[in-house]
């Protein structure tokens, strides 16, 4: 059972981004074949974002209607739909509906795996979290670049192109078939972290702040890497190849990353060296020489999002937990990283050149820095949820105090239910007759006196 897990788990991760990727590669195609305007083609480069943003911070209310591992199967099934779909029209309103139905269903499963591998796998969530981002980064690097090479074998039809990844996140839904009907959902019935105490959680909101800078960063250096080397003098295929490389380096990134990430008793050390890895990447593109090394080591400061990833697991004790904080942590996560890429090229339109948007990625790298710091000590999100509406933390002390009086409590009914049966069980006792003395005749009201002799 537990191998079928981490199977489905590995599959499900393959495709959660498949839908965004895909269209990314041919989206001139798409934009010629459906009459899309510019702006709805900036709405449809923007769209994925706001997706994992909005369906992200619904997922735990589901969650709780329907149980992880059904919502999960429903999450493949959405992205299996929605990419069939829009491979089958050819109507820009269609595409867009189809395409938030598929976007929809991977931002439910970023959401939703964490708490399965903290629900299933709670003593190997670090070995666990590092197959679940690595699948992630693997099906990222195939469909960006195997949907070219599906394009040109259908002889130029981006339909086919982005329908084949329909038929992936299918053979996906096959270990949650079997997981419905072989093992019986397992709901949390202890409390959840509602939104109030989220929205007081300083860790919820560092675990935020981290996501969306690192996020930031990385949708920022996939849109602009390309355009700064041909800036530099790199050609499109150069340029192609070092962003190639960019991604690709995802992969062994996540293998190493969360695996570390469990070993150490605080992750500040990786915060650390990830930042150092990014400022020193930043500033070496700056000076536009040597610019494929500098992009790796920007590709290795990437290591952020797998630690990311893991935190969520790591800052929380159960899996509703786990829940609660990977929706919050990624739906404003997304929300801040949303805005970076526009930002980003309206500085660079500004100026005229990439030192003042470079700032903007210094920036967010400070924000992560002091994010991260705080996200990576030794703290769970539970110690920070206020267990009264007063808010009243919910420690260990509090705790002591209210399991003290609990006792005290079940102790004196239980005192008071052994004194009630013990005055049953006298009250239902036989009563033996007393030989008649001397206190039994004065009841009687008359003195026996003792017979002569």
């Amino acid at each position: 059972m537990a191998w079928l897990i981490a199977g489905g788990i590995a599959l499900a991760a393959l495709n959660l981004r498949t839908a965004v990727t895909s269209v990314g590669t041919v989206l001139d195609q798409v934009s010629a074949g459906l009459g899309l305007s510019g702006a709805m083609t900036g709405l449809l480069t923007t769209l994925p974002v706001m997706s994992f943003a909005v369906f992200g911070a619904l997922t735990p209310v589901m969650s709780r209607r329907m149980g992880e591992q059904r919502l999960l199967l429903a999450a493949i099934v959405l992205l299996a739909a929605g990419q069939a779909v829009r491979s089958l029209v050819d109507s820009a309103v269609p595409f867009m509906a189809a395409s938030t139905v598929a976007l929809a269903g991977g931002a439910v499963g970023n959401v939703v795996i964490p708490a399965l591998i903290k629900r299933h796998f709670p003593r190997r969530a670090g070995a666990m979290t590092t197959v679940y981002s690595t699948a992630l980064a693997a099906g990222t690097m195939v469909a960006a670049a195997a949907t070219v090479p599906v394009q040109q074998a259908a002889g130029g039809n981006w339909h086919v192109a982005l329908g084949v990844w329909a038929v992936l996140a299918a053979v996906a839904a096959i270990p949650w078939l079997a997981l419905r009907r072989g093992e019986p959902e397992r709901r949390d019935t202890s409390a959840r972290a509602g939104a109030e105490g989220l929205l007081r959680s300083r860790l919820a909101w560092a675990v935020a702040g981290y996501f969306g800078s690192q996020s930031l960063i990385a949708y920022v250096m996939f849109g602009w890497l390309p355009l700064l080397l041909r800036d530099n003098g790199y050609a499109a295929g150069q340029a192609g190849l070092v962003l190639a490389v960019f991604t690709g380096l995802g992969i062994p990134v996540s293998m190493a990353v969360p695996a570390l990430a469990a070993r150490l008793s605080s992750q500040r050390p990786l915060v650390i060296a990830f930042a150092v890895l990014y400022a020193a990447g930043f500033a070496g593109l700056l000076t536009g020489q040597a610019l494929w090394a500098w992009s790796i080591l920007v590709a290795v400061g990437g290591g952020t999002f797998p630690l990311a990833l893991a935190m969520l697991a790591m800052r929380t004790r159960t899996a509703a937990g786990t829940a609660a904080l990977s929706a919050f942590g990624q739906s404003a996560g997304y929300l801040i990283a949303g805005a970076g890429p526009i930002t980003f090229g309206l500085l660079h339109q500004v100026s005229g050149g990439w030192v003042l948007p470079f700032g903007l990625l210094f920036a967010a790298l400070a924000a992560q820095v002091v994010t991260g710091w705080y996200a990576a000590a030794g703290r769970t999100l539970e110690d920070e949820m206020p267990s009264t509406p007063t808010g009243r933390r919910d420690d260990h002390v509090s705790r002591g105090v209210r399991d003290l009086i609990a006792g005290r409590v079940r102790r004196s009914g239980e005192k008071a239910r052994h004194a009630r049966s013990r005055d049953e069980s006298r009250a239902a006792r036989p009563r033996l007759a007393r030989p008649a003395g001397r206190h039994g005749a004065r009841r009687g009201g008359e003195r026996r006196r003792p017979a002569s002799r």
